[in-house]
């Protein structure tokens, strides 16, 4: 399965792990409610030993070792080398929290842990039902998970909007995604998830919907800056020519100008909050 994984692992290595890291303060704030809501439902407790699977630059790793306290100890594990190196910069020398570059589909994760955590880091996984059995085997007898994922790309306007927007210029992708293949949409099918934790031994399933409103932008110009770096569009725009690229820009900005308020560029975001007991 390893090496199955290979191609996320280089996606997440080059020009995009470099993005994203470029971009972590403005994605932070962007996903910052539905972390939160994760957090509330996972409910680290001090002491305890948690594992961050797919930390990125370390956000949740460092609000979950803020958690925990000094008794308690938090390891995050990430594929991304540019995002870890920022992680591990923003740690500095915080002495219960310890960052680890591997596949957390099938590195050895230490433990027992407590609890695992996830803010949209497990639905990458080649093999989600091999992959989520490893993770039940780093818990300990009774441990728990929590983790938030992305329902339906049409239920997210954050990210729909701008896509079907640059779809008229471009059209549409000429082979029609597989639903269920690794990204960040992959577990929209909430029975799907159940069947993928159940097979893999976890117990006390609960799924439960959580929206919010994101903040795309202060501004239009600060929401297409984060649109044209991160997501789609941005993947969309590396393949085209500069005539397309302008006629692509415009359009996007045209569709975004429609959700621009008081607040800045405010969409919302659809996910679910999942969690489970080992």
């Amino acid at each position: 399965m390893a090496a199955d994984n290979d191609e996320q692992i280089a996606f997440w290595n080059e020009e995009v792990g470099q993005r994203w890291t470029q971009q972590q303060e403005r994605l932070d704030h962007l996903i910052a409610p539905f972390g939160d809501e994760a957090m509330r439902v996972a409910a680290a407790q001090a002491g305890e030993r948690v594992l961050d699977v797919g930390c990125g630059c370390g956000d949740t790793t460092l609000a979950l070792a803020r958690a925990v306290g000094a008794g308690g100890a938090v390891l995050g594990v990430d594929v991304s080398a540019p995002m870890l190196a920022r992680a591990h910069e923003r740690a500095g020398a915080i002495a219960n929290v310890r960052f680890e570059k591997a596949d957390a589909s099938v590195a050895p994760l230490g433990g027992p842990h407590e609890l695992i955590f996830s803010r949209f880091g497990v639905m990458f996984f080649s093999d989600p039902a091999a992959a989520f059995a490893h993770l039940h085997g780093a818990l300990k007898p009774g441990g728990r998970m929590a983790f938030v994922c992305w329902r339906a790309f049409a239920d997210n306007p954050w990210v729909s909007v701008p896509t079907f927007a640059a779809m008229r210029v471009l059209g549409p992708p000429k082979v029609a995604p597989d639903p269920h293949a690794p990204g960040p949409f992959a577990f929209a099918d909430a029975d799907r998830v159940r069947k993928i934790l159940e097979t893999a031994g976890f117990t006390r399933i609960t799924i439960a919907p959580f929206d919010a409103a994101m903040s795309v932008g202060a501004d239009l110009d600060d929401a297409m800056t984060t649109t044209l770096q991160v997501g789609p569009v941005s993947a969309m725009m590396r393949e085209v020519g500069d005539d397309q690229r302008a006629a692509v820009t415009a359009a996007v900005r045209d569709a975004l100008s429609a959700h621009v308020g008081s607040d800045g560029v405010m969409m919302t975001g659809a996910t679910r909050i999942v969690s489970a007991s080992a």
